[in-house]
Order: C-alpha cells, then structure tokens, then sequence
C-alpha cells in the first residue's frame, strides 16, 4: 500500500532502501555534507543517479572522479547537475562548497553500465498544462529519453509545479503490465515547497477502492506501489517533486489513464508530449 513519510533527519541514512515495505526496487536517500566532508555508498543491487540539489561536490565512482558537480544555489535556481553510478559502484562524495544537498536515487538493475555525468544543459525540460486550467507544471527529465541505452531500469526527474496547481493529472496508474497499454513502475516522490510553509495533496486510489488524501509537506517523501495519484500545491506556492521511477520489466514509463477522465486528456496543453518524454 502507498505510504508517505513525513519529513525528518535521515542523519545520512537511506529513506528508502531494500529492507522497505512498500516498495522493492526503488532507493532513496538524501545526504547533507559541511564543506571537505565524505559520504561514501556501494548498492550491491541498485544502479543510482547523485543529483546535486544545491552547492557545490566531486564526485568519484569506482576510482574515476567527476570534478565541480553541482552549479545552483538550491532547487529553485536552475537545472541538475549529477553523476550516473552503476549497479554496485563504490561511490564517494566529497563537499567542496560551505554546504552540499544531495539526493540519490536508485533502481534495482542486473547490468553494470558506465559512469557519466549528466550536465545542466543535458536534462531535458517538457512543460505540461496551463495556469488557466490550474495544471500548470515543468518536468525536467534528468536521466530521461537521452540517456537510453546507458541506463538500465531507471527514470529520474524534477517536477516545478505552480501555485495552486495539480500535477499527474489527469489521474494516471502505473502499477500492471499491459503490453502498449501499461507498464509497471514503481515510484517515490520527495516534495519541496516554495516558501517552505507550503503544503500538498497527494491523493491515491484504486478503480474499485475509496480515495486516500495525504497532506504533503515540506521534506515528506511519498511511496508508490499502486494506483492512480493525482498530486496538488497550495495556492501562493510553488510545489516542487524529486521523482523515481523504476520499471520491473522495462524502463521506458507507459501510463494507463483513469478511463473516467479520458476527456480531459485533450483539454490540457503537453499531455502527449509528456508521455512521451518517459517512453
């Protein structure tokens, strides 16, 4: 079953990590690092994506180092900077700025890849919907289309909703596999809010089930198993989603739309083009 966990002090521990309930190929973790600091990670399992989400870090994976990663002062100021690691890489970080923020995502993959570095003007930006619609949203895709063939299982984006917006929407699912029609991803969501007194709506259900309406704050990280999850912001907000996914059989994202609402799939702007993006 979907789950959120509100936000805390992970001290540098994974969020998410093999031993979860919920979810069994995704993991997370979110590290913060004062200048010449370390952190060092291996993922017997997992294939991972290091994304600055602000300062300044060198990154080394498996012996092989990728200098100066990380160009914005935080997640409201410009576009990723990160390094790919494969499936089992021993991986150090190393904070040259005051300050270093640092997500890592990773998926459960059975081919090791190379090394490679995904700069700012790499990620691949898509704009979805429309303020006059209150669907307004960007999605940065920054191991997205581009990178096919260097990744195995993996997708990771970031999603810049407006105030007062929804975003995965209209209701979408992703959770069984139906060749052309559906694929089975799991995914996590970690959400910013801009202020940070900001606030969300994460909403989850099933065909035949009841709704479930979690609040979403700033720093809460959101499970996903199954279903569909409509997503919103606050308005006076800007709302903001680190995303994994990670597909069990494939990595291109095929997304079945709540039938109920196939009329609204025209109704609002890049709706096409966004599916085509996680393809």
């Amino acid at each position: 079953m979907a789950k959120l966990i509100t936000a805390y002090d992970n001290a540098n521990a994974p969020i998410v990590d093999q031993d979860n309930d919920t979810l069994d190929l995704v993991y997370f973790n979110r590290v913060t690092l004062p200048r010449d600091d370390t952190h060092n990670y291996a993922l017997p399992r997992h294939e991972s994506l290091v994304v600055v989400m602000s300062g300044q870090v060198d990154i080394s994976v498996d012996g092989k180092v990728f200098s100066a990663v990380g160009q914005r002062a935080d997640i409201w100021s410009g576009e990723a900077d990160s390094v790919y690691a494969p499936l089992g890489a021993a991986v150090t970080i190393a904070a040259r700025s005051p300050s270093a923020e640092i997500a890592i995502a990773g998926g459960i993959t059975d081919e090791k890849l190379a090394a490679f570095r995904i700069a700012p003007e790499e990620v691949d930006p898509v704009d979805v919907g429309s303020p006059e619609t209150h669907t307004r949203r960007k999605i940065f895709h920054i191991l997205g289309q581009r990178q096919t063939g260097r990744v195995g299982r993996l997708l990771v984006s970031e999603l810049y909703a407006d105030p007062g917006c929804w975003s995965g929407y209209p209701p979408h699912k992703h959770d069984t596999e139906e060749a052309g029609v559906e694929t089975d991803h799991e995914e996590l969501y970690h959400y910013r809010f801009l202020p940070e007194a900001g606030f969300g709506s994460q909403i989850v259900y099933e065909a035949d089930g009841a709704p479930r309406n979690l609040v979403t704050r700033n720093g809460d990280t959101f499970l996903l198993d199954k279903g569909y999850h409509p997503t919103s912001t606050s308005p006076g907000h800007r709302g903001y989603i680190f995303t994994i996914l990670v597909g069990r059989h494939q990595r291109g994202l095929v997304q079945r739309f709540d039938p109920r609402h196939h009329y609204l799939m025209d109704a609002f702007p890049g709706i096409q083009a966004m599916r085509d993006k996680f393809k």
